[in-house]
């Protein structure tokens, strides 16, 4: 609904953007931390994570194909093709949900039903019900502290601060690239297919990660994405903005390999969730409130990079993209052809710039916030055991029949 409110006219313009943009942001918010949450509760093991993650990438690959589909029907002079698809679109997404979350229901309640009847059974063997099993409610203060002291829930949000940046950074600079850097150079078509591309690749590649992620680890697959975008980087800083098929290649793979490690980190977020439940002997996992606090601490990483990338643009070539015509305060039309090319060539280069050292410097920063993450190895199997121990610990307090 507030998707769908969004195409239809009832109140001024700039009080319905807000009022939509408020209650769409909220509400996708809500259903993508509880989703991720499904993530760590429905599996501990890292391969049934990874093949959880595989399938749910599989089908955000799927419905990806959304992007290509509205280009069929995008008009910016008539909005009404348009308008339509978005409502056949929010149609068919809401009796998806519904219909995906009545299975899970139906399948968890099925399987869980002989469970519930084992655990009402147990309870009647206690010898006495120790005040032990009731878990003390804990105030959202002592909850904080309790995250101040878990310091691989530190680095790894100082980490995914810095990738939920390079992401958004991304995200709001793609199609300002493809027009500075490659609008002279590609068809519109190509654009376009470079455009949408950079929204199912990422999915599809993120089964490949899985892949390698069941063989080397969560860990060892993020450091390698991180070594190799610092290497793509510094390539194509080498290379110089001149070389149009590898800058084609190094936008859309920098894109690519950045959403593609940002999907990658939910498993490292239910890993941490394991070892928040063993490290505060929880009775149960605090999954969904632990991926809030993650979105929460990283949120103004998708802030400020618009902010700082628009302002690293303007501070460097004077170029405003907020002004109607920004070239206008700066060169006349035809007398200064010379002013104009000198222009466009300190905008173009301002762009490149911009293109290689922002990940350069976040692959840097996050190399080194990432050495010091230890949840991974030995110390990953450890937490895993200890979690699976936690949910079996019913046996030691039953008498002896």
């Amino acid at each position: 609904m507030s998707f769908l409110a969004f195409w239809i006219v009832w109140a001024h313009p700039g009080l319905q953007f807000l009022i939509c943009l408020c209650l769409y942001d909220s509400f996708l918010t809500m259903v993508d931390l509880n989703q991720n949450a499904l993530l760590a509760d429905l599996a501990v093991s890292a391969k049934d994570r990874t093949g959880l993650n595989f399938y749910s990438s599989l089908f955000s690959a799927i419905g990806s194909l959304s992007v290509f589909m509205s280009y069929a029907v995008w008009n910016k002079e008539d909005f009404f093709s348009f308008r339509i698809f978005c409502v056949v679109l929010a149609f068919c997404s809401a009796v998806g949900f519904t219909l995906a979350t009545w299975l899970l229901r139906q399948r968890f309640q099925t399987e869980g039903r002989v469970k519930w009847d084992e655990n009402a059974t147990l309870k009647e063997l206690y010898v006495d019900h120790p005040s032990g099993h009731q878990e003390k409610r804990i105030t959202l203060a002592e909850y904080l502290k309790q995250l101040s002291r878990h310091h691989n829930f530190l680095w790894f949000v100082s980490m995914n601060l810095i990738q939920v940046f390079h992401c958004h950074f991304n995200s709001n600079f793609f199609p300002l690239f493809l027009e500075h850097l490659l609008s002279d150079r590609i068809s519109l078509s190509m654009g376009s297919f470079l455009l949408g591309v950079s929204y199912v690749a990422p999915h599809l590649n993120n089964l490949y990660f899985l892949s390698l992620c069941r063989r080397w680890g969560v860990y060892a697959v993020v450091r390698g994405l991180f070594f190799l975008k610092l290497l793509l980087s510094v390539i194509m800083f080498l290379a110089g903005p001149d070389w149009v098929y590898l800058l084609c290649f190094f936008i859309a793979s920098n894109r690519v390999f950045t959403e593609g490690t940002c999907k990658l980190l939910n498993l490292v977020v239910t890993d941490l969730v394991d070892e928040d439940l063993v490290l505060n002997r929880r009775q149960q996992a605090a999954s969904a409130l632990l991926f809030g606090m993650v979105a929460l601490v990283t949120k103004p990483g998708q802030t400020f990079a618009p902010l700082i990338g628009t302002w690293l643009l303007c501070a460097y070539t004077g170029y405003d993209i907020f002004q109607q015509d920004p070239l206008s305060n700066t060169v006349s039309a035809q007398p200064k052809l010379a002013a104009d090319t000198a222009w466009e060539l300190t905008l173009r280069q301002g762009c490149f710039y911009l293109l290689v050292f922002v990940p350069i410097t976040c692959a840097l920063l996050q190399l080194l916030v990432w050495s010091q993450f230890s949840l991974h190895g030995k110390r990953l199997q450890t937490v895993k055991s200890q979690r699976q121990t936690f949910t079996e610990n019913y046996s030691q307090e039953i008498k002896t029949i």
